[in-house]
């Protein structure tokens, strides 16, 4: 097998894979004002729209984990190509003279598409790596995920150069973002013919069920509580009738909810009978929580962060702020393994490490005044965030090998849906309500006059006003100099609640940190942390997640 499998190549080819979707994340983010000034759009329907750009990864990431040893890695790259082509031409379906609402369809169910391609090939590319390094999997997943920022950077730059506000852009928000289109050939030229390996659990012959035994009820009930909020706020807007009255809007969302928690339950009840009802192991059902915080703090924080430190200082600075910490990240992705020998960190270790300096970091970027200290600021953010995504997948892999690409698939999948669904909405609606809330205090009426027609919900959270996009983005491009009081009054509390915002987002790290500092004392307990292996030449042994050389941790 291994004179027809060539790594290296392999390694690049789902390094442009990973690329092309961060370049379009990037890209997409630096023109979210643009969609505001066009379309009119609040800080939650943005949010909305970003985060179909993460839901539709879910769906192909676990698609793609649970059949990639029974349909190929081939078939699942060209669905993934066909996919991203597709998007970019639904996504300039909206244009503008549109009614808000048809432009907001085009514009989601784009970047679900987009993000669907994304979360298959993730799916193919994850396994592959961590089947192809077995001995050093955080090193080589880190390497693979370096792609990620390098895209955010490739992307950002494009909106430094190529964007600016509405009107002012050299290029259109739809040339910008098509770009997208040149790493997706890079990485179908690089997989076209290369011949796959299998995850080891594939090899070893295990079934569905086995693979699945481990991940049980227990994972299965994150996967399911995070689809039921998909199909929720999905469901939501297609079954309000149009010009609803408050109580039809109540008794749709209701009625949504209804149906969104009922496929979660059926969905929920089909993982039990695969697995014949087994919990599952409590450790993965540990990591696929923490991984939700991951997505949430990562993906979701990258979604808005331009935004909000151009809307802090100017949309040019943001652009670059933005391109200097996905940077960072690239960079400090490639030192995983030297940082893990020097400091003598295992994996969970350098989880809490990240997880701590996350929350630091995004306290400073709170606070910032200044575009040098803004720098110093994110720096320290982006050397927190910078190890989460791809040392999660390790440890997924080095603990859980029986069940081959499903557990490492599913925990990108739930960071993905959680960025969507609780990060980027989450985000999106703390701005709107700490903005409203802070003019609400100073200028109640002007809050009257800017704010927009749909009130921003979220979860279990309260409605609160949000302010008009189009209203908004008037008062930001206007010099200061030449700003009404009101307009005045809507950028400070516009720029006093993206602040509380981001502190609002750092409890998030926080969390994580403590889960983390319970596995790092777990592990200690019993004798420190080891890759684990399948052992017997089935995969049939008698403790699931066995390992060859420590029966301390035969049974997770």
């Amino acid at each position: 097998m291994q004179k027809e499998v060539n790594p290296r190549r392999l390694l690049w080819a789902g390094f442009w894979a990973i690329f092309a979707a961060g370049f379009g994340f990037a890209v997409r983010g630096g023109i979210f004002a643009n969609w505001a000034a066009e379309f009119g759009f609040t800080g939650a329907q943005l949010g909305a729209i970003g985060g179909a750009g993460f839901t539709g990864f879910c769906f192909g990431i676990i698609v793609a984990g649970v059949l990639v040893d029974k349909l190929g890695y081939g078939l699942l790259v060209l669905a993934a190509f066909v996919l991203h082509t597709v998007s970019a031409f639904v996504t300039f379906g909206a244009t503008e003279g549109q009614a808000q609402e048809t432009a907001y369809q085009f514009l989601f169910w784009g970047m679900f598409m987009f993000a669907l391609a994304n979360g298959v090939l993730e799916g193919v590319a994850n396994p592959l790596v961590a089947t192809l390094f077995p001995e050093n999997r955080t090193h080589y997943l880190n390497i693979l995920h370096a792609s990620w920022p390098a895209g955010l950077v490739a992307g950002g730059m494009v909106g430094w150069y190529l964007g600016g506000p509405a009107g002012q852009a050299i290029c259109s928000w739809k040339v910008q973002l098509g770009l997208y289109l040149v790493p997706t050939l890079f990485y179908g030229i690089l997989f076209f013919g290369q011949h796959m390996p299998r995850s080891e659990a594939s090899q070893k012959g295990l079934s569905f069920g086995e693979m699945f035994k481990e991940i049980g009820i227990l994972g299965g009930l994150v996967v399911c509580f995070l689809l039921a909020l998909f199909f929720s706020s999905t469901l939501s807007p297609i079954l309000t009738p149009k010009d609803a009255t408050p109580e039809q809007a109540v008794a749709a969302a209701s009625q949504a909810s209804y149906i969104g928690y009922g496929i979660a339950g059926v969905l929920l009840i089909i993982v039990g009978v695969i697995t014949k009802f087994s919990i599952g192991a409590w450790l993965l059902f540990a990591l696929f929580v923490a991984h939700a915080l991951v997505g949430a703090v990562e993906l979701g924080t990258d979604g808005w962060i331009q935004n909000i430190t151009g809307n802090i200082l100017t949309p040019a600075q943001g652009k670059i702020l933005f391109v200097w910490t996905s940077f960072v990240m690239f960079a400090l992705r490639f030192c995983a393994h030297w940082i893990e020998k020097t400091f003598k960190l295992s994996p969970p270790a350098l989880l809490l490490v990240c997880a701590v300096v996350a929350a630091i970091g995004l306290n400073l970027v709170s606070g910032i005044s200044t575009f040098v200290g803004a720098m110093a600021a994110l720096a320290i953010y982006a050397a927190g965030k910078a190890f989460f995504w791809p040392t999660m997948l390790a440890v997924a892999g080095d603990r859980f090998p029986r069940t081959g690409a499903i557990a490492m698939s599913f925990m990108g999948g739930i960071g993905m849906m959680s960025a969507g669904l609780i990060g980027s909405a989450g985000l999106g609606y703390a701005k709107d309500r700490f903005a409203s809330e802070e003019l609400q205090k100073t200028h109640p009426q002007v809050l009257a006059d800017y704010k927009a027609e749909k009130a921003s919900k979220f979860l279990f959270f309260s409605e609160v006003p949000g302010i008009d996009g189009k209203k908004l983005e008037a008062a930001m491009q206007a010099k200061p100099e030449d700003r009404t009081p009101d307009q005045k009054a809507v950028v400070e509390a516009s720029i006093k609640g993206d602040r509380k915002t981001l502190v609002a987002d750092s409890f998030i790290p926080a969390t994580m940190a403590v889960i983390y500092l319970l596995l790092v004392l777990y592990f200690k307990a019993i004798g420190g942390y080891k890759a684990l292996t399948i052992e017997g030449g089935d995969g049939k042994d008698e403790q699931p997640g066995a390992a060859k050389d420590s029966a301390k941790e035969s049974n997770e």
